[in-house]
């Protein structure tokens, strides 16, 4: 049996006005998503927990199996995984962002979805001038990055564990004064890199270019190292895991799938989708399931963009989903399983964490009586679920 779950990011949204009531997955030319749903059963579940942030982390936790409620770590720590960065028991990771604020406000939660290679440059100025034993910066990928900062003891890391902070796309146009850390430690840092990036020779590059620039980090998604159950020793089945985040290749490493590197996934528009689709393909020659995720569809509906949105769920569905439908519609038995991770509307710019339409097929799926895959069509089928985590012993029977 081969298994793939496919997770187009964020792809779930409200009607739009501008698509005359349609939601972007509705007015998308999704001709295999909707092949899927003739041919299999269609849903909704709820990948956040009541009371819990409507965070990525969250949501494909649930995705995978793993209740958020015993397992979620923050993002941090996940990331920290991905990057090979060890955590010691009084360590806190921290995801950054490296942002742009004009007139002391998140003007761009990404400065312009900056290129990894550009963030290496600023990482390398943040240990240079900031580092020491307490504070380490780590580079990731594009604006996404890491901070780890080492407690002198449990209590003390417990404390900073707790923080209120705010991710940075979720008060995109908004005054940056109310949302920053309470804890004067973090926000020295975050203003101590004001300091040494708003005068960067490369910011000034960045500016006579037209582009956002890096004029500071935004911390954010902190925890201490997770301990997690193994995926084969949960659920008995061995594969991969292919993303261009952080956070879902560290959530993979921690649970011991294998962590496909894609070149040319870069976790934006311009994203790799046939290198992926290619990779899973090759997992699946191998192993019994993999785990896809893309985050193009998030990243339109953070920016607010109706038509990239469209695109992205087109080329998902065109790139993604048809080619590893018809590699395993050539094997014996199979079952796929496609769904968002949350929602990401594009009018609010920022993750809900109301229920997800899925789709799933395969050996052993009696067909229900829906023929298209949408918001509004999976709350005519036949499975409703409240915790997302169950989905996963749904999908492997």
């Amino acid at each position: 049996m081969k298994y793939a779950i496919l997770v187009p990011d964020g792809m779930a949204d409200t009607p739009l006005q501008e698509l005359d009531g349609k939601t972007c997955l509705e007015a998308a030319v999704t001709v295999n998503m909707d092949k899927i749903a003739k041919l299999g059963i269609v849903g909704v579940t709820r990948n956040v927990p009541r009371g819990m942030s409507p965070a990525s982390d969250v949501a494909n936790l649930s995705i995978l199996g793993y209740d958020p409620s015993k397992f979620y770590c923050g993002r941090g720590p996940l990331e920290a995984a991905n990057l090979g960065v060890e955590l010691g028991a009084l360590d806190v990771a921290f995801r950054f962002n490296t942002v742009t604020i004009n007139d002391g406000k998140m003007a761009d939660y990404s400065a312009g979805h900056i290129s990894s290679q550009e963030s290496a440059l600023i990482v390398k100025l943040l240990n240079r001038d900031i580092g020491s034993n307490r504070y380490h910066f780590y580079r990731g990928t594009s604006y996404r990055n890491l901070l780890v900062i080492t407690c002198a003891n449990l209590e003390e890391a417990r404390k900073l564990e707790k923080v209120k902070c705010f991710p940075p796309h979720d008060i995109t146009g908004q005054p940056i004064n109310k949302y920053l850390p309470e804890e004067k430690e973090l926000f020295e840092i975050m203003k101590k890199s004001q300091e040494i990036l708003g005068d960067n020779d490369m910011n000034k590059v960045r500016i006579d270019l037209g582009q956002n620039p890096a004029n500071m980090i935004w911390i954010w998604g902190q925890g201490r190292k997770p301990e997690m159950p193994k995926f084969k020793s949960l659920y008995g089945k061995e594969g991969g895991i292919i993303s261009a985040v952080d956070l879902i290749k560290g959530i993979g490493r921690i649970i011991g799938l294998s962590v496909i590197d894609v070149p040319g996934a870069t976790g934006y528009y311009d994203t790799n989708y046939s290198g992926k689709a290619d990779a899973a393909i090759k997992v699946l020659e191998e192993k019994d399931f993999v785990f896809l995720h893309v985050e193009a569809p998030d990243e339109a509906g953070h920016n607010g963009d109706i038509l990239e949105k469209i695109k992205a769920i087109e080329n998902f569905d065109k790139k993604i989903v048809g080619p590893i439908f018809d590699f395993l519609s050539t094997v014996d038995r199979y079952r796929i399983l496609v769904l968002p991770d949350h929602p990401t509307p594009v009018k609010k710019k920022t993750h809900t964490s109301d229920a997800v339409p899925f789709v799933m097929a395969g050996t052993g799926i009696v067909p229900d009586e829906v023929a298209l895959f949408t918001e509004a069509s999976s709350k005519a089928g036949s499975v409703s679920l409240q915790h997302g985590h169950e989905l996963m012993k749904k999908f492997l029977g």
